[in-house]
């Protein structure tokens, strides 16, 4: 055996030393036995408020009544709660094998699932919209939704949830070849509700997919959002905006799982925080698999401080199994308000208020502007702008520790 060779088994050896331990490679289950009941302390749940979820990630009912579903579609799209046989029938469609027991038991248990379907070549001019509601946050619920776009179809849907909650949510995605379609996932709940959510997309040959998760309202909001690709060619477009304020615990996971070569990532992830013990977590993982040769990935998130008593955690991961690739990387910071651009538009006459007013509009703007839905950016600006309005403009004392990257 050569030095080479050598170099290579040791090499191959230690990666799956590794992969025995990574949360990259998990090994889900259909069934709800082979799941423990989180303590926190895994890798997936170790930054996750276990007692503030109403008992979602382990043995509360899913089948409460609190939640509903309404929606408005254009001509040729099928939007339908569906049960039996069709129901059991989109278990899994994503490719998802559940990694979790809130997902196993959602899709175990479960006997309807939301349906949008839209066919094939369809070039849809107007969004679907999905109004998801809650009326009690005491009473836990499940949901199953699937989002299936055929092939060349352009498409974009808008999941949009209000008011009080307590819910466990699977969304499956499938983008079927050459198709370009964008999700928009929008929690803009009532200050005591509990979402959990794996959203989890099949990105197929060719296809185009755009994934907006938008994050304002809750107490405890967790969103897991992966995609694994069915073919070579697909891209996948993973934005995020969220803003927690006092007490909120806001949790984004990302997993790009690159299956096939010739793939593309991209994310973008920017959050702020204000308030007392308002907490961010987000979690950047990237899987290229040795099949994926020639794929392009990266991951952006940017936090921005704004008061005193904020925690902000950003963890990218990237694991490699072949060096036949394009390109990958990463960059995470969180960090206070630059003083620079304070001072900058301070000595024009701009008060200190307008001055930070503007600065965190600036830090938002270009990602909002990307959500592709004008009257939701439209919206997005506005609910920023009231989300100022209960803290930062109103002479909530700003932060005064520096960045840190």
């Amino acid at each position: 055996m050569t030095v080479t060779d050598q170099t290579a088994r040791a090499a191959e050896s230690a990666l799956e030393m590794a992969r025995v331990d990574s949360h990259l490679h998990p090994e889900g289950s259909f069934d709800v036995d082979a799941h423990p009941v989180p303590t926190g302390r895994e890798e997936i749940w170790r930054f996750t408020p276990l007692k503030r979820l109403h008992g979602l990630h382990a043995d509360a009912t899913l089948a409460g009544d609190a939640v509903s579903a309404t929606w408005s579609a254009p001509e040729g799209v099928r939007v339908a709660t569906v049960g039996g046989e069709e129901a059991r029938g989109l278990r899994g469609a994503s490719g998802l094998v559940p990694n979790t027991l809130v997902s196993a038991r959602v899709l175990a248990e479960l006997t309807e699932t939301l349906l949008v379907d839209v066919p094939a070549e369809a070039e849809l001019t107007e969004p679907v919209m999905v109004e998801v509601s809650g009326t009690d946050a005491a009473t836990t619920s499940g949901s199953h939704v699937v989002l299936r776009f055929g092939h060349h179809s352009r498409a974009v849907v808008v999941l949009n949830h209000t008011g009080s909650a307590s819910l466990a949510q699977v969304v499956e995605v499938v983008v079927g070849d050459g198709a370009q379609v964008s999700v928009v996932s929008l929690q803009d709940w009532a200050d005591d509700a509990v979402h959990l959510t794996h959203q989890q997309a099949s990105v197929g040959r060719d296809a185009s997919y755009k994934h907006v998760a938008v994050t304002f309202g809750g107490d405890v909001v967790r969103m897991d959002a992966n995609v694994t690709y069915a073919g070579p060619g697909g891209e996948a477009e993973l934005l995020g905006l969220y803003f927690a304020d006092e007490g909120q615990h806001l949790e984004h996971r990302l997993f790009a799982d690159h299956t096939a070569p010739r793939t593309k990532s991209n994310v973008v992830y920017k959050g702020a925080l204000q308030g007392a013990k308002a907490r961010t977590v987000w979690v950047g993982n990237v899987l290229i698999r040795k099949i994926a040769e020639g794929i392009e990935s990266y991951e952006e998130n940017r936090n921005l401080v704004l008061t005193d008593g904020c925690q902000a955690d950003s963890v990218p991961n990237l694991e490699i199994e072949t060096g036949e690739i394009e390109g990958a990387g990463h960059a995470s910071t969180v960090g206070r308000f630059d003083d620079l651009q304070l001072f900058y538009l301070r000595s024009r006459g701009i008060s200190e208020s307008e001055a930070r007013r503007l600065v965190i509009f600036g830090f938002f703007n270009d990602l909002i502007r990307k959500v592709g839905v004008p009257a939701l950016e439209d919206q997005l600006m506005s609910t920023v702008e009231s989300e100022l309005e209960r803290n930062v403009l109103k002479g909530y004392a700003p932060v005064s520790t520096g960045p840190v990257a």
